[in-house]
């Protein structure tokens, strides 16, 4: 790597979109974003935006056949922009990848050997890492000399004491299986607890925060110190808080009683409990601007809309005193994400009734809506509360560079 590499691309592989950044660390700017989806498909789009330059989004249709044809699509918008992945100023790639098992703890250096073992976490998470794979092999057979990165959802959360991260289950039989809890959305709550930290001017280290990662797919973390202690989703991304399609906490009983009773498959099960539950499953929608919205028009459908609304908030009031008697001590507590950076009004459901553990929010800070960091609990708080857009690009884009130019 030259001393002038500073640039990373960021390629989040779906099974049918590929997302991307180009970020110069040497400043943090964003050079270009954007957005390859419906691959595979005759409607496939391209929407790219040159930042660098604050031009229009360019945005282009028609079939994109795989994952190596979008990433040279993706390649040939760049070198117009003149930020093609030939340049020498671009230092790495680095990879969003989901599961890493126990076995990938920090940001891993791509090689044979490491794609094999993602591989062979393809059970763990069958739904993402053979889509972010495919992201890995295309992006290497683009540039074989250029280092890849792999930065795992599950990292941040391989911190957690094993009385946390254990399920309750017969301990040969989890072991044989690789069940415990993994967590996920790791880079979000390593951004997030790490940006509250220096909002409230202090060390990561000396701050315990609970963060709640609230989006579609919501899930919260206890992080003593800078080190995650434990986290609300598990095995997979359908434990912990109620999402936007997913159930979260679950009886497990509830899936055999579906087998014998209602007769349903293991498919048909997965899918209610990941797709058709959640707020969609209590009330029709799982976009909470919506859910307001019918909230306040009332009647019978608000009221549908007010119930899944109650239990949502419900399921993060449990959390947040879980967390607080896990972490013993609490600092701050951080929302983030669409929902958590958007939705006052769950911020202030969520905490109300809570002042007796130092949580409150500031009714007019709370109303505030701004794309930076801030506060929104009330002057001299026991307990900072805080709003901290996420960065998910960034924080791998940080890692990937702190790893290379090492």
């Amino acid at each position: 790597m030259t001393a002038t590499a500073t640039r990373v691309l960021v390629l989040n592989s779906g099974s049918s979109s590929l997302k991307y950044q180009l970020l110069d660390m040497h400043d943090g700017a964003r050079l270009a974003a954007g957005l390859v989806e419906r691959i595979g498909e005759e409607t496939s789009r391209l929407a790219h935006t040159p930042l660098a330059t604050g031009g229009d989004t360019r945005e282009t249709e028609g079939p994109i056949a795989d994952h190596t044809t979008a990433l040279k699509a993706v390649a040939a918008e760049l070198a117009a922009d003149g930020l093609g992945l030939d340049s020498p100023q671009l230092a790495a790639i680095g990879h969003r990848v989901v599961h890493g098992g126990l076995q990938f703890t920090e940001p891993t250096v791509i090689d044979d050997a490491v794609l094999t073992e993602i591989e062979r976490l393809v059970p763990l998470a069958p739904l993402h890492n053979p889509a972010n794979i495919t992201g890995i092999r295309t992006a290497r057979a683009l540039r074989p000399d250029l280092p890849q990165v792999a930065v795992f959802d599950t990292a941040f959360h391989t911190t957690m004491p094993e009385h946390a991260a254990r399920y309750a289950l017969d301990v040969a039989t989890a072991d044989a299986h690789r069940i415990r809890r993994y967590g996920f959305h790791g880079t979000s709550h390593a951004y997030v607890s790490r940006r509250t930290a220096a909002l409230l001017g202090k060390d990561p280290s000396e701050v315990n925060v609970i963060v709640l990662h609230l989006g579609n797919g919501a899930s919260a973390s206890a992080v003593a110190g800078g080190r995650c202690v434990d986290t609300s989703m598990g095995l997979t991304p359908l434990e912990g808080l109620v999402m936007g399609t997913r159930s979260g906490d679950i009886d497990p009983a509830v899936t055999f009683h579906l087998k014998r009773v209602a007769g349903m498959s293991e498919d048909e099960v997965d899918e209610l409990l990941n797709k058709k539950s959640g707020l969609i499953g209590l009330c029709g929608d799982n976009d909470m601007r919506e859910i307001r919205r019918r909230i306040d028009a009332g009647g019978e459908d608000g009221a549908r809309a007010q119930l899944a609304f109650d239990i949502y908030i419900h399921r993060l009031k449990k959390y947040l005193g879980a967390y607080t008697a896990v972490l013993g001590r609490v600092d701050a507590v951080a929302f983030t994400a669409g929902v958590g950076e958007n939705a006052a009004p769950v911020r202030a459901a969520a905490l109300a009734g809570l002042e007796q553990l130092g949580m409150a929010v500031d009714a007019d800070r709370n109303a505030v809506r701004s794309d930076e960091p801030r506060l929104i609990s009330p002057e001299g708080s026991r307990v900072a509360v805080a709003v901290v857009p996420t960065d998910e690009e960034l924080e791998i884009a940080q890692q990937t560079y702190a790893l290379v130019s090492a």
